[in-house]
């Protein structure tokens, strides 16, 4: 471990086994009915099980400076969760090492370290305690800690009855001001509103400032990254790809961000989508770029693609074709190619995103694909928080359209 370094990460691996019930069957359903009901009468075996082994961290190192803020980047399910969780203690390595200089505070899941029972003013003391506090250091900060949750007039409520949003400011403000040396936030800032986000990004910079206050941060958000850490480390599959600058790091995340789906023909008399790809060089621009490949038995006329964006939930948030571009989508008769949509500066929030294509003529659609690929956005602009879809409606992205040979 180097002399400067507060955080040492040396060949961490972490391994779950993923238990399965084999019942594949009807008559494996059954089955075990009627074992469960002859246990009245005596010992029976319990239903077979298959074992998996999943490697949710294999081999990551890196050291971490004291005072750098460091980002951390990468897909749903890269292990970035997890590393954050063996830093934090709370559960341990398989393999390797982690050592760690100071005193540790960490936001992974609202209400970690509240006893639900409790007011919010005991909690303050039983975190803080949590943390490593004394009770005098605790006392010496709690009105600063009340002021900057936002909950004074709940303070003597048992936290149980606290709003997730209650749960995190609370939180947020007892790691943040009870002043350890290693704060660790993953996304969970992103429970509260938007103006409290910006609040706490503002005194994660504050606490930094002075160059002895180390934090690890995870989060979608490419501008609350770039605003905040000097550093980032890019985590995929399990395994750290890239450390370096947080621009050179979200550059080298984003770069690798094409998704593609390939197709056979379903018919051969019959219009097919044959690809859909999502362009990873337009995703680091912030811009969406779409190539749908088609082919047909006969001239499409014109050939029309249409494409729906979804929520990572599946929601819809847009959706638009060529037949609603009307005179900006002229285009001859065409029996093969590829149609590209693109949002040159796309409104959206960064997070996960799907989408559903379709292929047609003027007159009617040929062939569909749902859910037929996913992609990460990371805006260049910030947004705190996606309001709820109920509250911006169907969101009109203008999308420009083109045809290029196949």
């Amino acid at each position: 471990m180097a002399a400067d370094s507060i955080i040492s990460v040396e060949g961490v691996s972490k391994r779950y086994v993923i238990g399965h019930l084999v019942d594949t069957t009807l008559r494996d359903r059954l089955a075990r009915g009627a074992r469960a009901a002859a246990a009245w009468f005596g010992p029976r075996a319990g239903p077979s099980r298959s074992r998996e082994e999943f490697w949710a961290l294999r081999e990551v190192s890196f050291e971490v400076p004291r005072g750098q803020v460091l980002g951390i980047v990468g897909r749903n399910g890269a292990g970035k969760s997890t590393l954050l969780k063996v830093l934090s203690r709370i559960t341990e390595p398989t393999a390797g090492r982690v050592t760690m200089r100071g005193r540790v505070a960490s936001l992974l899941e609202v209400g970690t370290g509240f006893h639900p029972e409790l007011t919010g003013r005991e909690n303050v003391y039983l975190n803080g305690a949590i943390l490593g506090m004394y009770r005098a250091e605790i006392t010496r900060k709690f009105d600063e800690i009340v002021a900057f949750s936002e909950v004074e007039r709940f303070l003597d409520t048992p936290v149980k009855h606290y709003s997730s949003g209650m749960y995190v400011r609370l939180a947020f403000a007892i790691a943040a001001h009870l002043e350890p040396d290693i704060l660790i936030v993953d996304e969970v800032l992103a429970v509260g509103d938007a103006q409290f986000q910006k609040k706490c990004l503002n005194k994660v910079s504050e606490v930094t400032r002075s160059g002895d206050r180390t934090v690890l941060f995870v989060s979608h958000n490419s501008a609350a990254l770039q605003s905040i850490c000097s550093a980032g480390i890019w985590m995929n599959q399990g395994k750290l790809v890239f450390q370096g600058p947080i621009n050179d790091c979200l550059a080298a995340y984003l770069q690798t961000g094409s998704q593609r789906a390939d197709f056979a023909a379903p018919s051969k008399d019959k219009p097919h989508i044959t690809s859909v790809e999502v362009d990873a060089r337009a995703l680091a621009q912030g811009r969406i770029e779409v190539a749908v490949g088609f082919k047909s038995p006969f001239p499409l006329s014109p050939p029309v693609v249409g494409i729906t964006l979804l929520s990572k939930l599946g929601q819809p948030i847009s959706g638009s074709n060529g037949r609603m571009a009307g005179a900006a989508w002229v285009v001859p008769p065409a029996q093969s190619g590829v149609v590209v949509a693109a949002i040159d500066a796309a409104p959206l929030h960064s997070d996960t995103y799907r989408l559903s294509v379709y292929l047609g003529d003027a007159a009617m659609d040929y062939d569909q694909k749902l859910d037929v690929v996913d992609f990460d956005f990371i805006s260049p602009r910030f947004y705190p928080q996606m309001p709820p879809l109920q509250s911006i409606g169907p969101v009109d992205l203008q999308w420009r359209w083109s045809l290029r040979p196949d």
